[in-house]
């Protein structure tokens, strides 16, 4: 199940972090989910690393983490996947 929540999570974070990142991503959405998995945990750690990860309340320092960890790697590899498909 934490599988399933893993994706999900993914998804939205790595549709926030494209609604942040400037301009048009042609990457596929396959993508932009591992981008947001990927920024989902390493924002957990720097959360972590900060001592904000848990929090009274929503975490939301710990969420703006994770989307800008997303943004930053979707804006990495945006140009990566565009170069490979021309």
């Amino acid at each position: 199940m934490s599988f399933l929540w893993a994706i999900i999570a993914g998804l939205i974070i790595g549709l926030l972090a494209k609604l942040v990142v400037p301009g048009r991503q042609p990457i596929p959405l396959w993508l932009t989910v591992l981008m947001g998995i990927v920024g989902a945990v390493a924002g957990n750690a720097l959360a972590t690393a900060f001592g904000v990860r848990d929090t009274g309340g929503i975490d939301w320092i710990r969420h703006v983490f994770q989307i800008g960890i997303a943004a930053v790697l979707i804006g990495f590899v945006t140009p990566l996947w565009a170069r490979r498909r021309a």
